[in-house]
């Protein structure tokens, strides 16, 4: 069975980390859980190409995924590896892969080259179940984890108490450790988290690892886990690393538990007499005691945490960018029919031509961007207006803005001509509604209808559906169509000047209030 092409977005993943992070093939393989080999082709496709890194504005997802793979080519006819064999032979003292290579290439004069023979055989050997020693190089890794805390927050009215949860950084190196207290997990709590421990440091590790809650990973997977979007960014803002710890493998995440149990006994536990009234009050009797931690002297190393911090993984870590990371949240949308996509109660406009597409949504505090295939469709300033539009002119079918040059002024003056009741119609259908121009068309069919019958039958129609309270479109045609407007009773004309919080009146068009 074929192997099944990653996404899109791993896969420039892949490159970002070969031609920016400058991290080996194995190492890539291993943050993005695909095996060496896979890594290699994705590289060589990248390169054969023509294409260089970091990528113009230009190519979106689709047509780089044009370029990487072209079309399906017949597979090489290359004599297949003895895997047996060369597992049997490497574990032999002083056995190299170039030796059992030169021996293949004997054997076998038009097999494969060193290179892609050695991306095979670790392929092979990458799916082999084995234990995996723990190593934490300076500079490398921080591990990163929630712990339930003891602690409370106290409502000074209403005594009402809150739990709270603990948050830890630490360094796989030094141990070197960040604690704060939260009152959630949620994605926005968990990147500003991350932020306040790269500060607290003052540099980036290379490589993060978190547990696999659902903040930082979309879905866990021992193989393939997805990076939450928002997360992934994050990482990509300091150019670190996401490397998310397997699921039920403890030894993964060992230094981040081992963190958490440290920060509940030395800092947690000496608070455990105090009352705190805010988060912010209980954060900064924390940050005391952590920074008293991290100077403490450590009896088998004979240095702090601070000192072996600033020896070993500071000066081989990443330095800190200096723009803060903005928080962005990643949403899928489907486009609706009115060429609008919902986020935060608010409607945004975009194209007409993606109506029901599936696009990306990525909203800051100030921004909302749509994307669609990687590729950026537009944007706007982020609003905080309950069920309102933003609607920008060019995103909408020509037929449609017509209707932009329409006022509700215009329109009740407009329907006037037909008659009062005409008028008085238009005037109800429109605060039957929140927004005036949710009725416009409605409005104009009714007006329109002059056109098949004559504008004494349209006004007498209008006049008895106001007398049963038929605010429609539908209900003013059925009443022309079956000939009941000649059945309407010689009653005054309808009041135009009805109180209603929803009717402004005609008074309110005269004067353009």
């Amino acid at each position: 069975m074929a192997q099944e092409r990653i996404s899109m977005r791993k896969i420039k993943e892949v490159l970002r980390l070969h031609y920016e992070a400058k991290l080996s093939q194995a190492k890539i393989a291993k943050v993005n859980h695909i095996s060496r080999y896979t890594v290699g082709q994705y590289i060589m496709r990248f390169a054969a190409a023509g294409l260089s890194w970091p990528l113009s504005g230009e190519i979106n997802d689709t047509l780089l995924e044009s370029k990487l793979f072209p079309g399906k080519k017949d597979k090489s006819r290359r004599p297949a590896l003895d895997y047996g064999y060369l597992l049997k032979e490497i574990r032999r003292p002083d056995a190299t892969l170039a030796v059992l290579w030169e021996e293949y290439k004997q054997q076998h004069p038009d097999g494969y080259q060193y290179s892609y023979f050695c991306d095979l055989f670790n392929a092979y050997r990458g799916k082999l179940n084995y234990s995996m020693r723990q190593e934490h190089k300076a500079g490398e890794k921080t591990f990163l984890d929630f712990g339930d805390s003891p602690l409370k927050i106290i409502d000074r009215q209403t005594g009402q108490e809150t739990r709270t949860k603990i948050f830890v950084s630490v360094w796989g190196a030094s141990n070197y450790l960040y604690a704060e207290s939260s009152l959630d997990e949620k994605l926005a709590t968990w990147i500003s988290l991350n932020i306040h421990a790269l500060e607290y440091y003052g540099c980036c590790p290379r490589a993060m690892v978190p547990d696999n809650l659902k903040s930082a990973v979309s879905k866990a997977s021992r193989y393939e886990p997805d990076i939450n979007p928002t997360y992934a960014e994050f990482a990509e803002h300091y150019g670190t690393v996401i490397f998310p710890a397997r699921p039920y493998r403890p030894k993964d995440k060992s230094r981040a538990e081992n963190g958490v149990k440290l920060a509940k006994r030395w800092i947690l536990f000496r608070l455990r007499n105090q009352t705190f009234y805010s988060l912010r009050e209980l954060n900064q009797a924390i940050r005391v005691l952590l920074d008293d931690f991290n100077r403490r002297t450590m009896k088998k190393m004979k240095k702090s945490r601070r000192e072996l911090f600033e020896l070993w993984d500071k000066p081989h870590a990443l330095p800190l960018t200096e723009k803060r990371y903005e928080y962005a949240e990643w949403k899928k949308a489907k486009v609706q029919f009115n060429y609008h996509i919902a986020y935060g109660n608010h409607n945004y406009s975009v194209p007409y031509t993606f109506v029901h597409k599936e696009v990306d949504i990525k909203a800051t505090v100030s921004l909302l961007e749509v994307y669609y295939h990687g590729n950026r469709i537009c944007s706007h300033a982020r609003s905080y207006r309950e069920h309102g539009y933003t609607t920008v002119r060019e995103h909408m079918p020509e037929r449609h803005i017509k209707y932009l040059e329409w006022t509700p002024e215009r329109i009740f003056n407009y329907a006037g001509k037909y008659g009062p009741a005409v008028q008085g119609l238009v005037q109800e259908i429109m605060a039957q509604r929140k927004f005036p121009e949710q009725a416009y068309k409605a409005c104009l069919g009714i007006i329109r209808l002059e056109n098949v019958y004559s504008a004494n039958r349209l006004n007498l129609a209008c006049r008895r559906a106001l007398d049963y309270k038929a605010y429609s479109y539908r209900s003013v045609e059925n009443i022309l169509k079956n000939g009941l407007d000649k059945q309407v009773s010689l009653s005054p004309s309808p009041s135009l000047n009805r109180k209603h919080e929803n009717i402004r009146g005609a008074d309110y068009y005269r004067e353009g209030q």
